[in-house]
């Protein structure tokens, strides 16, 4: 009796399984309006196409740094070094090599991915602590490696000639950046799709369940080591094609790339948006990019403070409590705005009955 019963409580939990992954996929009317404000952009922001670009290009970066950091646990302070990696191999390439920026950004994915690869290894070893000195240290050296190959990278003074020609050969890029943005947002729609199509499917999952005990998630057989190896390694592939897309749409690459601010922004922007859950990467790529165009034009010498004023605020808060901004209000106020908002529904029930 009690086999039978487990014959058949195992397709059981199996189905039960598979339309959990099937919900999880599910899109959401939130996301479908995002992707068509992105694209409805094109038509009714056609001014606003170089920061609507980078905003596309830092949203990338960050979902980039998602994967590692929102799914698997992993602080870097290096993921600059991906991103700068990438864009270096690009301009390389396209100068030297081939133009087409598309073949361009296989180039950059796989320089990417195999120095992601060489160096996860690293970040298995030692704590959290450990893992943020190991990402940072590696980025200082990369940095410096292309500080001093002065005569492959041009050093300090950036590498310039980059001369980027059209997009599978047929769309050639313009001086108001609308088929740049077009092409960062066609690649930012459909590397999100393949990262929302990872984390949702069981290694997804099982990247939640290192994260949140990895001695547990060993003991039920889920092998630590080589999930962190892969998705580490694709967190650099994504990093590496993001700073691909900024040399292809700015014809050039400066040792800025590799400096330490980036990776310390896309913390910043993953802090703003979300950790976790992708789009958290979007969002904080909107409000990072918008507010420090905004500050910078209204404060431009301390614009940096109110942004960090922002951050102070979301951690002493909490992103939670800022959803129930209503709780802080006075008790008398709080009444006033329950009696309208129960007015509104009232008044909506009867006007469906």
């Amino acid at each position: 009796m009690s086999e039978n019963a487990g014959k058949v409580s195992a397709p059981v939990t199996e189905s039960v399984a598979a339309t959990q992954l099937r919900r999880l996929s599910a899109w959401r009317a939130f996301e479908i309006v995002l992707w068509v404000a992105a694209f409805a952009a094109i038509f009714l922001l056609p001014s606003h196409m170089l920061v609507l670009t980078e905003i596309a290009i830092v949203a990338l970066f960050a979902i980039s740094l998602d994967l590692i950091l929102g799914y698997a646990g992993i602080v870097s302070l290096g993921h600059g070094a991906f991103f700068g990696l990438g864009a270096y191999a690009a301009g390389i390439f396209a100068k030297h090599i081939y133009a087409e920026p598309v073949t361009g950004l296989f180039v950059a994915a796989a320089a990417s991915g195999i120095f992601g690869f060489a160096t996860s290894f690293l970040v298995l070893r030692g704590s959290d602590l450990t893992r943020l000195m190991t990402t940072l240290g590696i980025a200082l050296m990369l940095a410096e490696v292309a500080n001093q190959m002065a005569w492959l990278t041009g050093g300090a003074d950036g590498l310039s000639g980059v001369m980027v020609g059209p997009i599978l050969g047929l769309f050639e890029f313009d001086l108001w950046g609308k088929t740049g943005y077009i092409y960062c947002l066609f690649v930012l729609f459909i590397l999100t799709c393949l990262a929302r199509r990872l984390v949702n499917a069981p290694f997804g999952l099982s990247l939640k369940a290192i994260k949140g005990n990895p001695v547990r998630a060993a003991m039920v057989g889920v092998p630590s080591r080589r999930r962190i190896v892969a998705i580490y390694t694709v967190a650099a592939v994504y990093a590496g094609i993001a700073g691909a897309l900024l040399t292809h749409t700015t014809s050039f690459v400066s040792i800025d790339v590799l400096a330490f601010h980036r990776s310390a922004d896309v913390l910043l922007v993953l802090v703003l948006g979300g950790v976790g859950y992708l789009y958290g990467g979007i969002i904080g790529a909107i409000v990072f990019t918008l507010l420090r165009d905004w500050l910078s034009v209204i404060t431009p010498q301390y614009w940096m403070f109110w942004i960090g004023l922002v951050l102070v605020i979301i951690v002493v808060v909490g992103r939670e409590n800022l959803g129930r901004w209503h709780t802080f209000l006075p008790n008398s106020l709080q009444e006033r705005l329950a009696r309208v908002v129960n007015w509104r529904l009232g008044m909506k029930l009867r006007g469906e009955q």
